[in-house]
């Protein structure tokens, strides 16, 4: 029986070093668990009869390494591992699109855990809070995510129909691009005709505030496009398969961030910023400036620096602190104030505001 222990305990500890993914050869392994080279054969024959792929590589000592198999055999982790992993599948397991693959495997963990390892992760409760402005977005499912990942993998060209919020063909202005975001450079514009397939070369599949989206090469627009998961139907077959473009600022985080701050992605930079002085102390304005920058100028002054994707959006913006305002500059926001005030006191005085370009309502 202790001889088993000892062969049982061995074969783990060979286990753990080839899941480092990286080749070992047989005198380092030797070495490591203090057995002869022959022992360390004898030991990867076992671990091949339980299933685990190990591929021997030749050379004067031999090497091994631990191969992806046809099937999952057991695994071996280590403390921190397993608690790590715990942790992610609780966060996952909030997820709507892989919530319940996700809380399955997390059962199947907890259960094989020792109890000082269980009682570490039972302590910790995750609830899922949604971003506000999340609206009510349809779950998306773990398969058409797999697809999605599939044909960027494979650089093969989609064909999709991309729906609306309800589900049904998604319109000129809602088919062009990110929906959900007014004003953006590149996310409105002229769109196809109903029912009609985007033709697109997919690039990267990302998240976005509790959202998936695809980054992809519109074809027919010629121009790059971020279309919710949620909303694409993929057709099939699949089209040719292209070679990448580069991404406007070679960096997909920088490009989905810039896009849904209205620039053509290559900056995160607002296409509108401006500067101006609060009657506020800046202890009071820092909590509520999300990416601004906040100067304090005395107890109750302080420099506001916010940007928007249009001026009058930051002039609507800066009006929500209930303070005195003096604008520092550009004049595009002094000009976007002034509009808001003839807008506001026309409001006020029962009238209908007309703007240049604009037609009243009836």
């Amino acid at each position: 029986m202790r001889s088993m222990q000892k062969t049982s305990a061995r074969l783990l500890a060979l286990l753990s070093l080839l899941q480092t993914h990286r080749d070992w050869s047989g005198d380092d392994l030797a070495g490591r668990l203090g057995i002869t080279p022959r022992t360390v054969r004898r030991d990867i024959d076992r671990l091949r009869e339980l299933g685990y792929p190990v591929r021997a590589t030749k050379g004067p000592s031999g090497g091994y390494r631990l191969d992806a198999g046809a099937h999952l055999p057991p695994l071996l982790f280590d403390d921190g591992q397993a608690v790590a992993l715990a942790l992610a599948l609780r966060s996952a397991a909030t997820d709507e699109t892989i919530g319940e693959d996700a809380a399955r495997a997390l059962v199947a963990v907890r259960q094989v855990m020792p109890s000082r390892l269980r009682r570490r992760i039972d302590t910790l409760r995750v609830t899922a809070v949604r971003p506000p402005g999340a609206g009510s977005a349809s779950p998306v499912g773990a398969g058409l995510l797999a697809e999605l990942g599939r044909v960027i993998h494979a650089r093969e060209e989609l064909r999709f129909d991309y729906g609306d919020d309800d589900g049904g063909a998604a319109g000129a202005a809602g088919a062009a691009g990110v929906s959900g975001v007014s004003g953006a450079s590149g996310t409105a514009g002229a769109g196809g005709v109903v029912g009609r397939p985007r033709r697109v070369q997919p690039h990267h599949l990302v998240t976005w505030r509790g959202r998936w989206y695809l980054v992809a090469w519109d074809l027919d627009r010629d121009d790059w496009r971020t279309f919710r998961a949620d909303r694409i139907r993929p057709r099939t077959p699949t089209g040719p398969r292209f070679t990448p473009r580069e991404l406007p600022g070679e960096d997909v985080a920088a490009f989905v961030a810039g896009r849904f701050r209205g620039t053509d992605g290559s900056t995160t930079d607002w296409p509108c910023r401006g500067e101006v002085v609060l009657g506020l102390p800046a202890e009071a304005v820092a909590p509520f400036a999300r990416d601004g920058i906040v100067e304090e100028l005395g107890p109750d002054r302080c420099r506001l620096t916010l940007g928007s994707w249009s001026w009058t959006g930051l002039a609507t913006t800066i009006g929500h602190f209930d303070a005195d305002i003096q604008v520092i500059g550009p004049p595009e926001l002094t000009g976007a104030f002034a509009e808001l005030a003839a807008r506001y006191a026309a409001a006020a005085a029962g009238r209908i505001q007309v703007s240049p370009g604009s037609t009243p309502a009836p």
